[in-house]
């Protein structure tokens, strides 16, 4: 697992300051929220393998795991190199030769159900491993053979080819000269299914490359500084401007996919003002003067606990009393500046439920771990839509360890076929409003948001805090005689809905930690 984050100081003395600012203003807003045009079910991703789909040995995703799968909106995908190229230059993907699952099936499943893929093509295949010596081999290392100089593109030559590979099979671009593309034919055993090229499905928008390059808990085999990874980056985004050749780099094969950068380990927004240097310094710019990045989203990983600044963290922390906002703030600010208004993401977050971890959600009052979590994740990714996130993803569909004590081991939205209350919340609030977008905030403490759909409108409540807070609260309805209040049921695939009458537009309801929407009737 990775280590725990660091983060400079000054940011998290940031959120500290507006969780401050919150408490002692509870009647006025601390700033305008602008429009979030990303649809709400965007916030609603997850982290998964390609085994948490499907048995490999008949490629079907049986129906039960479809129905936990169904409570996203997004599908991040582990795709280790190692399972499209097992063999170098030898590409699989129908059944892939390294495991024997069926991609072509789960991309277009997940198309099917408007479930968004973004394939993280990630760790390096054996062969490419075998080119380090015995003592530094490790699939997390740099993508590129052993010894060559990281700080240029043409390094990363062989990892540009095979995301070449993977843009022009499920890419939009039917175009693609079939010259260019090829998988390998062979049977792994008499009767095995064969691969054979097909181009331009259209099953995948997004493609990441890589994650968290800035490791440093891997040895210096696996970290690159923000300049190589620019570099790295820039072979995989279009084979640095085309100069690798016409079989190298995402935007080659086709220009409509978007390329994401690998999330930070470390959410440090100087990483990528450095990655933004070198696109200036070695791509230049675009006709209309804006820089011409290697990548079409800015990507960072952010875990929500009590870190301080000074010691490790013991204890996961609701969003809003961690430095969840102060971060997303200063991602977009910084977006907004040297990147030409380029998309933010945040793709791993989440809450342990083993006791001992320092990343576990708590037990408040009345409600277990497993409440806590599901309460903390929904309001993560409402938090991420207020704050300017245009999409994120969740760690992760199922534990790595059910009862291991180390963090991120516990975090698992589902034990196999069966939902956690968490998953039970994101599939209800997907059905409910997954189409709609955050319009605005009306309130800090409670938190009062709006969201909004072809006119119409839910309001989002919930108090922001970890105490098992209560808060009666009157919100004007305008001229509605009733709402109907949802909120959330664990085990259930839809909220509890209940009519309640609004005397002069006037309703009077009591706020929890766990959100409630209300929408007129």
């Amino acid at each position: 697992m990775k280590p725990l984050f660091l983060i400079n100081i000054l940011i998290f003395l940031l959120a500290v300051s507006c969780t401050n600012a919150q408490k002692e203003s509870k009647n006025i807003p601390v700033r305008i929220f602008p429009s979030n045009p990303s649809l709400f079910k965007n916030h609603l991703g997850i982290n998964a393998f390609e085994w948490d789909f499907s048995d490999s040995d008949n490629g079907l995703i049986p129906e039960s795991r479809k129905k936990v799968i169904r409570s996203f909106g997004g599908f991040r995908h582990y795709m280790d190199w190692d399972k499209l190229e097992s063999e170098e230059g030898k590409y699989t993907f129908n059944p892939v030769h390294s495991g024997g699952w069926n991609y072509d099936m789960i991309y277009q499943w997940c198309k099917s159900e408007n479930i968004e893929v973004l394939a993280d093509l990630k760790s390096c295949p054996s062969w490419l491993v075998n080119t380090y010596p015995k003592d530094q081999r490790n699939a997390e290392n740099v993508p590129a053979p052993y010894g060559l100089n990281r700080k240029l593109p043409s390094s990363y030559l062989k990892q540009a080819k095979v995301a070449f590979q993977f843009a022009a099979r499920y890419g939009h671009n039917k175009a693609v000269p079939r010259a260019l593309v090829s998988v390998n034919t062979n049977a792994r055993w008499p009767g095995d299914q064969l691969n054979y090229v097909r181009v331009g499905l259209g099953y995948v928008k997004y493609i990441e490359c890589d994650n968290e390059r800035d490791k440093t808990w891997k040895g210096p085999q696996a970290h690159q500084n923000a300049e190589e990874y620019a570099a790295n980056m820039s072979a995989f985004y279009d084979g640095h401007m085309g100069k690798l050749g016409k079989n190298a780099g995402v935007k080659t094969a086709d220009p409509s996919m978007k390329v994401v950068m690998g999330g930070l380990s470390d959410p440090d927004i100087k990483y990528v003002i450095k990655m933004i240097e070198w696109c200036k310094k070695n791509r230049g710019y675009k006709a209309d003067g804006s820089v011409n990045l290697c990548f079409d989203v800015i990507n960072y990983h952010a875990y929500n606990n009590d870190w301080t600044g000074s010691a490790d963290p013991t204890v996961g922390k609701p969003p809003e009393l961690s430095r969840a906002a102060a971060l997303a703030d200063a991602f977009v600010a910084m977006a907004r500046k040297h990147a030409n208004g380029t998309e933010v993401w945040n793709t791993e977050s989440g809450y342990d439920i083993n006791t001992k971890s320092p990343q576990r959600a708590i037990a408040i009052g009345k409600k277990p771990a497993l409440i806590t979590q599901a309460d903390w994740m929904l309001r993560s990714a409402l938090l991420y839509a207020r704050h300017g996130i245009k999409r994120s993803f969740f760690y992760m569909l199922d534990d790595v360890d059910p009862n291991s004590t180390t963090q991120y081991g516990t975090s698992g939205f589902a034990v196999g076929s069966k939902r956690r209350p968490v998953a039970d919340y994101f599939f209800q609030v997907k059905k409910l409003m997954g189409d709609f977008h955050f319009v605005k905030n009306m309130k800090t403490d409670p938190i009062v948001d709006v969201y909004g759909l072809n006119g119409r409108k839910i309001f989002v409540m919930f108090v922001p805090d970890e105490q098992d807070r209560r808060t009666a609260f009157r919100l004007n309805m305008g001229t509605a005689s009733s709402v109907t209040v949802y909120t959330p049921v664990a085990g259930a695939d839809s909220m509890r809905a209940k009519i309640v009458a609004t005397p002069k537009g006037i309703l009077n309801i009591m706020l929890t930690e766990t959100p409630v929407f209300v929408e007129k009737n």
